[in-house]
């Protein structure tokens, strides 16, 4: 399968720990399968780094089979759920000892601006788990992206372009 990554360079030789911490799975390298999410990254990135850049989105080929062989430990979050948020809520907290999980791969939703809004929410208290979980059962489109934390994952994928 074709996943993409979205940045202000072309990114042909990825590493674990060129990423951000505190995101949504930890820190890594991300990647999505739709090239439209990975072009909105890629203008994300342009608009922290400055004037100048180009947004770029660079594809890489991935045997999906990684994801159940064995090979890897594979983490999947199908939809938003109270276990997708903890997870999440843990990664980004940074008073949370990094890395928190062990996993080679992470696939699930994206924590976008309005899901990040409802997550800050929950943890000033405003609201319960419960109701976070509620806030998130209708999002206008869930976006999935796909997590690589170790070095072993990053071999199942290979740049194309």
């Amino acid at each position: 399968m074709k996943l993409y990554h979205g940045s202000n360079i072309v990114v042909c030789s990825p590493e674990v720990n060129k990423g951000k911490p505190f995101k949504d799975f930890g820190q890594g390298f991300y990647l999505s399968d739709t090239t439209e999410q990975a072009m909105e990254m890629a203008r994300r990135v342009v608009e922290r780094v400055g004037i100048g850049q180009t947004p770029v989105v660079s594809t890489f080929e991935f045997d999906d089979s990684a994801m159940t062989d064995g090979s890897l430990k594979v983490k999947c979050f199908e939809t938003y759920t109270e276990e997708w948020a903890e997870f999440v809520l843990r990664n980004r907290d940074r008073k949370t000892r990094q890395p928190y999980h062990d996993y080679d791969i992470v696939y699930g939703p994206i924590a976008d601006d309005s899901v990040v809004r409802q997550m800050r929410r929950f943890e000033m208290g405003a609201i319960t788990l419960k109701e976070l979980m509620q806030e998130l059962q209708y999002p206008p489109k869930i976006t999935f992206q796909y997590f690589f934390g170790s070095e072993k994952a990053l071999e199942k994928i290979k740049f194309i372009c």
